[in-house]
């Protein structure tokens, strides 16, 4: 069972510059992050469209957990071609301070 991630990721790692450090995500993948990312920001705008009209306050935070849930996801198929592609990649390379970085990231996304 593939992961959705692992659908959309087609990896080039032909040009990556290890000076600068940029995700190497396929044109896919980028193209799905920014999808979601754009149905976000809708969701945002609707959001204070709906504090705007005074909105009964339960619907609001129904509408706030949705676009919660929506960010969490796209943050998982960040983190999983992460982990797959980055992190693998430094540790191939001998840089073991990354397992420090990924556990403060991951750190981060539990609090929410």
């Amino acid at each position: 069972m593939n992961s959705e991630y692992e659908e959309l990721f087609e990896a080039d790692h032909g040009d990556f510059n290890h000076s600068e450090r940029k995700s190497h995500h396929s044109d896919k993948v980028k193209k799905n992050l920014m999808t979601r990312l754009n149905r976000i920001e809708g969701q945002i705008r609707g959001i204070k469209g709906l504090i705007e009209k005074d909105t009964y306050c339960d619907d609001v935070i129904t509408q706030i957990s949705a676009t919660q849930s929506a960010l969490n996801s796209v943050a998982k198929i960040l983190l999983e071609g992460h982990m797959k592609s980055c992190v693998v990649e430094r540790i191939q390379e001998g840089d073991f301070e990354v397992l420090d970085e990924v556990l403060v990231t991951v750190q981060k996304l539990m609090k929410k």
